[in-house]
Order: structure tokens, then sequence, then C-alpha cells
């Protein structure tokens, strides 16, 4: 069961949208009925921590920061940028250079995001050599918006484990 709860929580945390218990199964290729017993157990580990993520089921599942922490969530990402579109910039970082069609097999509603993204500057796009195909990478300007010094790769894997760590 915890194998399936740390799938569930990898697929909440790739998505930019709240998914139902029949999108979480495609994605797992399970059974609705056991999505939702191991995602019901996710809840409740999620509330007995004392952490500053949860599972908000309002409308759909999605994982997000607790409100008790959106001061700090604010001064680390301006909120000029959505926590979807945030989510999409990470997975762009980690993985640079990403193709575009991959991004959005990770991330559903990944061509807006990357539409904001290149609008403001922090994402470039370039076709591959075959010219086909669009890679994605973030560009100084992202280096700039967060106050980073250094490779930025190595940076967005510190970020990302930090946030694994705080889970």
């Amino acid at each position: 069961m915890q194998q399936l709860k740390s799938r569930i929580e990898a697929v909440l945390f790739v998505t930019a949208k709240a998914l139902t218990l029949e999108e979480i199964a495609v994605y797992l290729d399970k059974e609705p009925e056991e999505i939702e017993e191991a995602l019901l157990e996710l809840i409740m580990d999620y509330g007995s921590r004392d952490g500053a993520l949860e599972i908000d089921d309002e409308n759909g599942y999605i994982l997000q920061v607790k409100e008790d922490y959106s001061d700090i969530v604010e001064k680390i990402c301006p909120v000029d940028l959505s926590a979807a579109v945030l989510r999409t910039l990470l997975v762009i970082a980690l993985k640079q250079p990403i193709r575009q069609t991959e991004l959005v097999k990770l991330r559903s509603a990944a061509y807006e995001h990357v539409a904001e993204l290149v609008e403001k500057g922090l994402v470039s796009k370039h076709k591959d050599k075959n010219g086909r195909s669009i890679n994605l990478k973030t560009t100084s300007k992202f280096a700039e918006y967060f106050k980073l010094k250094g490779d930025t790769r190595a940076l967005a894997q510190q970020l990302e484990k930090s946030l694994n760590d705080a889970s």
C-alpha cells in the first residue's frame, strides 16, 4: 500500500490541476476503488503530520501548501506565477532541456504554462536538430527572477529535495 500511496503522491505533485479518482487510476493503471483507499490513507497521513503540505479534495485531489504557509510561498515565489505554473517551471528546470511533448505528458496544462513562462522570459523554446520537436529550458532571467547563482539545474534539484524533505 505504501508504494501505491507514494505513486499517488508523485502524480499529485506533477499535475497542474485537481484530479478525479478515475484520472489517477488511469495514470497508475489501477482500479478507482484501490486508488480511493490509498488516497484516503494518504490524506490522513498528511493530516497527521505537522508539515506544510496537504491534499485538498474539494474539487478533485491536489497536493498543495497549507494556507498557514502562504506567506513563505509568496516570499519565495511571487504571486504573479500560480502554483501550477511554478510546478511546470520546476519540471523544466529539473529536466532541461526537455521536449515540450514530454513535459505535456507530465503536466497536462503545460502548453498554457509554457506560453506564460516564455512570455515572462523565464523559459526559452528552441526546435531541435530535426526541426520538429520543441525543446524547453530556463533562461538567465529565470536565475535572476529567483535570485539564483550557479548551476540552475543543481539549484532546482536542491529545491526539489527540500520540498520532498518537508513532506
